[in-house]
């Protein structure tokens, strides 16, 4: 039988309780997808590292990524600036200037560029996750955020620009693509 405590309203609750309380919970994020965004600024800036990676040598000019993956171009500036801050693509100016990647498109990764343009891959309320806390029945929620930033890094560090310019994305990706719950809205 479970150990039995007394709680703040004063009735008492088992370990099997907390147990069933916290798999319910643990269910129903599982039915919800509320809270994983992709943000329109990162959705832009890996279509712009694909689109460059698409078109070949030499620099590309901001407008033609703009045009082809229909972004706005002042939009597509600060994030192609975002980039150049992070060490992901170069520059240059004048008539023969455009963009070009800083690293060969198979060592970056779509966490990569996320992070470039938006920070961490998953924070709490602006906290990282390993660095929140909670307290009594809630203390296990931070390993669920730990355990949700490893789950995006298992598919976006692992899928570069040159994968998607490819078409041909990890296995481990595809699998999870096939699944037919994946593509379910919960």
């Amino acid at each position: 039988m479970g150990d039995q405590r007394r709680t703040e309203g004063g009735r008492q609750q088992s370990d099997e309780q907390d147990e069933g309380t916290a798999h319910a919970l643990l269910q129903r994020a599982k039915r919800q997808n509320g809270s994983v965004r992709v943000s329109a600024k990162a959705d832009y800036a890996i279509r712009a590292g694909v689109e460059r990676v698409g078109a070949g040598e030499g620099p590309l000019k901001g407008e033609r990524i703009a045009q082809a993956q229909q972004i706005p171009a002042n939009f597509l500036e600060n994030i192609l600036s975002d980039l150049r801050n992070a060490g992901l693509v170069s520059s240059r100016r004048g008539a023969d200037g455009g963009y070009w990647l800083a690293r060969p498109a198979g060592e970056i990764s779509l966490a990569d560029i996320i992070r470039a343009v938006d920070g961490p891959l998953a924070n709490v309320r602006g906290v990282r996750s390993e660095q929140v806390e909670y307290a009594g029945h809630a203390e296990q929620l931070r390993d669920v955020w730990v355990a949700v930033r490893a789950s995006l890094r298992a598919v976006l560090e692992h899928v570069t620009l040159a994968d998607l310019a490819a078409g041909e994305l990890p296995e481990s990706v595809q699998a999870l693509a096939a699944d037919p719950d994946a593509w379910a809205p919960h």
